[in-house]
């Protein structure tokens, strides 16, 4: 039997099967932002280090580097990283089974032929008994396959992830797919000082954990799994975390973990639904209500309808007159 229009545009995933290239190409990933990371000037809440989805793949925006401006993105059609710069010049180095010391090694000769002269940070962030990429010989597995599928599903949760974000009025985060925890997230801000953040994320320095949580938050997003949680799932928490948060109602098959304090919606849960988008969209509201709700967040100032396309938001004329006498 031909699978559902569903499960094509929400493809499997299985962590297990394909986790060796998902580290590896976590580290991948990582190098390349963390040349992003030493080149930019610090944005709040670490918006200056992430990718972002492209059609192809995960790419940079561009990235100012003394007299060029350099673009790289992973592509995930041509299973190619491809770096270019404002002055024409393009260099590709091939995504295919080879070791991060060697991917590292490579793109700093890529990167010092464009004339880009940069130092990056060896270790790799986020991760547990971390190995320099200049010595990781370790991670070198990539099934090309596997890699498309993930930019297949990050192309599907970047675009709810997007809708839901229209639906917001007050600050709120780009979509980001950050390389460090190797998701995609969007965070919405109640405009308020959140209690100064405890720290100890592993692989995270405690200053940037606290400057990126400086201010309360709803934040949710995708990642594909991990040894420590081996399964593709979408994710939401609050910082800090109100009481009341953890009973808020879900849709069916979302759960809260207690050891992530978070809360869960199964990636394959997602992908059989009906109508994945909308149960997406119903998780994302849902988690966001849990905070807001029980943080006393000013919703009605904060939020709005839904964004529809070639349509302007309706601003209702509520501002008092101004006297002219």
């Amino acid at each position: 039997m031909a699978p559902s229009k569903a499960l094509e545009r929400w493809p499997e995933l299985p962590f297990l099967q394909w986790r060796d290239t998902a580290l590896t190409l976590q580290l991948w990933t990582q190098i390349v932002g963390k040349v992003r990371l030493a080149l930019t000037p610090w944005v709040n809440h670490s918006w200056h280090v992430p990718l972002y989805v492209t059609a192809r793949g995960l790419g940079t925006t561009p990235i100012p580097a003394g007299d060029v401006f350099l673009e790289m993105e992973f592509d995930f059609i041509d299973h190619r990283l491809v770096c270019r710069t404002s002055a024409g010049e393009t260099r590709f180095l091939e995504l295919r089974p080879r070791s991060v010391a060697d991917f590292h090694a490579e793109l700093m000769q890529v990167l010092a032929g464009l004339g880009i002269a940069v130092a990056i940070g060896g270790t790799p962030s986020e991760m547990p008994d971390p190995v320099p990429f200049a010595e990781d010989r370790a991670h070198a597995s990539y099934d090309a396959d596997a890699a498309r599928r993930f930019w297949h599903v990050l192309l599907r949760a970047d675009a709810v992830l997007k809708h839901f974000r229209t639906g917001f009025l007050g600050k709120v985060s780009p979509v980001h797919f950050f390389w460090g925890s190797f998701d995609l997230a969007v965070t919405r801000f109640s405009g308020r000082r959140a209690p100064l953040h405890p720290g100890g994320v592993p692989g995270l320095p405690d200053p940037v954990t606290r400057e990126a949580y400086s201010h309360e938050v709803s934040s949710a997003g995708f990642w594909p799994g991990s040894d420590a949680f081996p399964e593709a799932a979408f994710y939401a928490y609050s910082w800090p975390e109100p009481g009341g948060f953890r009973d808020w109602p879900m849709p069916e098959g979302a759960r809260f973990d207690e050891k992530l304090g978070e809360f869960i919606l199964p990636y394959d849960t997602v992908r059989s639904a009906a109508d994945p988008d909308a149960l997406l969209l119903r998780f994302l509201t849902a988690t966001y209500e849990a905070a807001a709700e029980n943080a006393g967040w000013d919703r009605r100032g904060l939020e709005c309808s839904l964004g529809e396309a070639g349509r302007p938001r309706h601003v209702e004329d509520t501002a008092p007159a101004i006297s002219r006498t």
